[in-house]
């Protein structure tokens, strides 16, 4: 039942202009996030790094306006992608076409995403493309196949619980793209999305098998972002049944979540990214992560209480 209010709530803009000033609620998203700005994103990534862990940087945005805004968006990305190799950080970041402008410019977004992309692989990075609401799906698909046909160091994230992703994974399969499977964080109806945790989860583990038996040694790399042990240990027991090495794959979290399954499974050998989200615009998407897995709602209460 706090699934649809949580996500409701991410939507409502009298909600985003006002929460994010309570005390309380700032308190709470610091477990969530390093802080508001770019280097702390770079000092959390250092200490993760240090735990023989990489990272995923993204700055919180979406559906800006004005090209200003998409400008503003791109000149901070390439400061990022130059820190982080001046820094020597096993790091890329991952963005939202919505904030480079998909929304009001389909043809800027593009530009802005070209742009992000080829100073990245002169860095010697690759970027990831964030998969939104379903609204933005086709459009982002598009996009994305348009941008990877001169980059082919961009990568895309497809949502497990919407019914077209083995379809879409179909269309994506002479590109050989790197895929980030997720579970999917936005309201979404049930003729296009599975509503079911159980059948989300199933879908999960059948599109990740999917990927992962479609693999080659030299062929793009297959991401499993989720923090769900259970499916997690379901994943590497059928690789490992398969003859699937460790390395062949890779898991991504989210900051401040499941840390203690990071170490153990940077520990049993596997490639672990830690997905780190900064920025001022946070409150859709706390609002979203809390929908993932209501029982953070907890850490929100504690802050009621704390300092």
């Amino acid at each position: 039942m706090l699934r649809p209010l949580l996500l409701w709530a991410s939507e409502n803009a009298w909600l985003r202009e006002r929460m994010p000033r309570l005390p309380f609620v700032r308190r709470a998203v610091r477990r969530f996030m390093p802080g508001e700005d770019a280097p702390a994103a770079f000092a959390a990534a250092a200490e993760i790094q240090r735990q023989r862990m990489g990272c995923v940087l993204t700055l919180l945005g979406e559906n800006v306006r004005n090209a200003a805004d998409t400008e503003a968006v791109v000149r901070h990305y390439l400061e990022v992608i130059h820190e982080i190799q001046t820094r020597r950080l096993d790091a890329e970041v991952s963005v939202k076409l919505t904030h480079l402008g998909l929304d009001f410019d389909p043809a800027l977004a593009e530009t802005n995403l070209g742009t992000i992309a080829a100073a990245a692989a002169a860095a010697g990075q690759e970027v990831g493309v964030d998969m939104e609401g379903s609204a933005f799906t086709d459009r982002t698909l598009t996009l994305f196949r348009r941008v990877r046909a001169t980059h082919a160091n961009v990568g895309l994230c497809l949502q497990s619980y919407l019914r077209r992703t083995a379809a879409d994974l179909d269309s994506l399969r002479a590109l050989r793209p790197t895929i980030r499977l997720v579970k999917g964080a936005y309201a979404e109806p049930a003729t296009i999305a599975f509503a079911d945790k159980a059948e989300v989860d199933a879908e999960f583990l059948r599109l990740a098998q999917r990927l992962l038996s479609a693999r080659t040694a030299e062929g793009p790399r297959v991401i499993l972002g989720t923090h769900d042990r259970r499916l997690i240990a379901e994943i590497i027991t059928w690789a490992t049944a398969q003859g699937i090495p460790a390395l062949a794959y890779e898991f991504h979290m989210l900051y401040g979540i499941g840390r203690e399954e990071q170490r153990r499974l940077a520990a049993a050998g596997h490639r672990v990214c830690v997905l780190i989200s900064y920025g001022a615009a946070w409150f859709p998407w706390y609002m979203r992560r809390l929908a993932e897995r209501p029982a953070n709602l907890w850490f929100v209460v504690k802050s009621l209480f704390a300092g």
